[in-house]
């Protein structure tokens, strides 16, 4: 097996869309215009979160952590996808490969766990606003973005080290745009049924166990969202809420469909095509769900301008 292994010193290549290469101009020009589109736009929430003392809140301390990841997330991936899609060359070398390979998971699974907590922190706010403030503490804050991100890097150094132990010999031949561990299963000549059992069990606990707590979080949401009198007040938490569960649904349900499927009897394009989506359109669209219908976001925006355009 080792010496399998031995002969990727010299990388894989990252097929993406190369039977296709017709689509490979405009993969690049849609990929190149969404990374740029998430790079401003998760820049922004963070820079309007640091500047703006009124977005000094646990909600937006936690926002600004998801656009961070989400910055590591898509840059992870994309500059190498962009380079694959402009010239001839498709490699990726060893390392480049392993790397891309951990970070993307650790990155993918921080994400799993903070959704979960910032619906905790709507649910605090929504069913306990009394004792919103005390409750959800700076201490407690950076304690839960602390697991988040320790959880998901613990998750990504157990399975993608346990990847990459399988005997791939001889296949150089990546058959997506990024290293990712499913993808990595598809290489193994041997029998992979262990590691997709892990897989399987892994994501589970990533994804579907998430993913029930954050909908038992706002089922209790709903129902005190019922009781607000006000209609004003009624409407304020449902859009805090919804740009939340819609970015929830996003990234959940492709995580669920890219990595929960056996991973050799899933169609080859269906992987490629939600591992696209999930690590550049997901990252792009956050920032925009959660400015849109936000209010205080782009009231700080208004404001940033405003003194910019005052000291010019």
């Amino acid at each position: 097996m080792a010496g399998a292994n031995n002969s990727f010193s010299e990388g894989f290549i990252l097929m993406g869309v190369s039977d296709h290469p017709q689509l490979e101009i405009i993969f690049f020009i849609v990929i190149l215009f969404s990374y740029l589109l998430t790079l401003f736009g998760n820049s922004t929430i963070i820079l309007l979160s640091c500047l703006d003392a009124r977005l000094h809140t646990p909600m937006y301390f936690f926002l600004s952590n998801l656009s961070s990841l989400d910055l590591a997330f898509t840059t992870s991936s994309v500059p190498q996808m962009l380079i694959n899609l402009w010239g001839p060359d498709k490699t990726i070398s060893y390392g480049g490969c392993v790397t891309q390979l951990y970070v993307f998971l650790w990155l993918g699974a921080t994400e799993c766990i903070l959704l979960v907590v910032m619906a905790f922190d709507r649910y605090v706010a929504v069913c306990r606003p009394l004792h919103y403030t005390t409750i959800m503490n700076p201490r407690l804050c950076w304690l839960l973005a602390a697991i988040a991100w320790l959880g998901g890097l613990s998750n990504s150094v157990i399975q993608s080290t346990f990847t990459l132990q399988l005997p791939l010999c001889g296949h150089q031949r990546v058959d997506n745009f990024l290293c990712e561990v499913p993808a990595m299963i598809k290489l193994a000549c041997g029998d992979t049924s262990l590691n997709e059992a892990v897989l399987n069990s892994v994501c589970t606990f990533f994804t579907a166990v998430p993913l029930s707590i954050i909908l038992i979080s706002y089922c209790y949401i709903a129902q005190a969202v019922l009781k607000i009198c006000s209609a004003e007040g009624q409407r304020k938490a449902f859009n805090t809420c919804l740009s939340h569960l819609v970015v929830v649904f996003l990234f959940y349900g492709s995580a669920i469909y890219g990595y929960l499927l056996p991973a050799k009897t899933s169609s080859q394009d269906q992987g490629k095509f939600i591992s696209l989506f999930y690590s550049v359109v997901t990252p792009m669209v956050n920032p925009l769900i959660y400015t849109l219908r936000n209010k205080e976001v782009k009231g700080a925006l208004r404001r940033l301008l405003g003194k910019g355009r005052e000291l010019g």
